[in-house]
């Protein structure tokens, strides 16, 4: 298991988003690539099964990479502060995680819980379930995800403490390779008085509850 603790929060320069600065391919060169995968594999692309293939792929690729059009940060923009005076734990558990492996381009599946202790101020669940989505919807690695996830909290909500915990299955590994089945990876990463005892203890349990 990965663990990235930390006491202090990262500049704001750690949790930029990446971007790419190649012009993006036209959508009829990106369907062009999918024929050529297509023969690659051994099929040919003009068979009338496959006719429709690369235009679907491409449909699909927007969606699955639709992070890539997101501003993390922004989803965390509207906050709000008429919270009664609450500064107690915040937990969303079991968030769909949707993401594609880098390396070989395989399915990422799995959950994320987030937590958080609030400092004078609250963002509406559905917008942590979006960040998830933000940055699992591109290519990843899953500790770097579950990076990118915290630090983009605690940069723009400025909690007390965050916590990450990602857990999630790698088809790079199920599918290819050694074969593995039903093994999952987690990773976590506390931050704020999270990396600090005896929150830190105290996190861990309500999280992997």
């Amino acid at each position: 298991m990965l663990e990235c603790d930390q006491a202090i929060f990262p500049p704001a320069a750690a949790v930029t988003a990446r971007i790419t600065e190649a012009p993006r391919p036209s959508r009829a060169e990106a369907e062009a690539a999918v024929c050529t995968l297509i023969r690659w594999a051994g099929d040919e692309p003009s068979r009338e099964g496959l006719l429709a293939t690369p235009a679907r792929v491409v449909r699909a690729y927007e969606e699955w990479f639709s992070g890539y059009r997101l501003d993390p940060a922004n989803l965390l923009s509207r906050t709000f502060d008429e919270v009664g005076g609450y500064d107690d734990l915040v937990m969303l558990r079991d968030i769909p995680l949707q993401s594609t492996c880098e390396h070989h381009m395989a399915a990422i599946r799995g959950v994320v819980h987030i937590a958080y202790l609030p400092n004078r101020r609250v963002v509406g669940i559905s917008k942590l379930a979006r960040l998830v989505e933000a940055f699992g919807r591109r290519l990843q690695i899953q500790e770097r995800l579950t990076v990118e996830i915290a630090d983009t909290l605690a940069h723009v909500l400025q909690p007390r403490g965050v916590a990450v915990i990602v857990q999630a299955s790698h088809e790079c590994l199920s599918s290819r390779g050694v074969r593995l089945h039903g093994v999952s990876m987690l990773t976590r990463r506390l931050l704020g008085e999270f990396a600090q005892e005896p929150q830190r203890r105290e996190i861990l349990v309500a999280l992997s509850d």
